[in-house]
């Protein structure tokens, strides 16, 4: 599957009808992020069951606000509705590979029971 681009319109959708959705936010000024590019549609044909996602930061300034992404390339994954990872910086092709196999095995039960955890201490 190739990239969607992800906008303030679009973004709730895309998530929340889509179990496993890897984020590339990106902007085309940015050098690494030209670099990376490259990596996550290669890694996107490979994951046809993952939705691949682009956020142009420019573009999107609003989205990038929300989610205070503050460096470039920032890739976030989210599982059934739960951001999994996020971090900063470009990633070889094989890290990525990787990266989504660990995302792949999580057990959602464990992580929504962590999540719920973390809510009801902040009570």
């Amino acid at each position: 599957m190739s990239t969607i681009e992800l906008t303030a319109k679009t973004f709730d959708k895309v998530i929340s009808d889509n179990d496993f959705v890897v984020i590339d936010f990106w902007a085309e000024w940015c050098g690494p992020c030209r670099k990376f590019g490259p990596v996550f549609e290669r890694v996107s044909e490979k994951h046809d069951e993952i939705v691949f996602a682009k956020v142009d930061t420019e573009a999107q300034q609003e989205l990038a606000q929300a989610f205070e992404i503050t460096s470039i390339p920032t890739l976030m994954i989210v599982r059934e509705n739960i951001a999994v990872f996020r971090q900063p910086g470009a990633l070889p092709e094989a890290t990525l590979d990787d990266l989504i196999n660990q995302v792949r095995n999580l057990d959602m039960n464990e992580v929504r029971a962590s999540v719920a955890a973390a809510q009801q201490s902040k009570h």
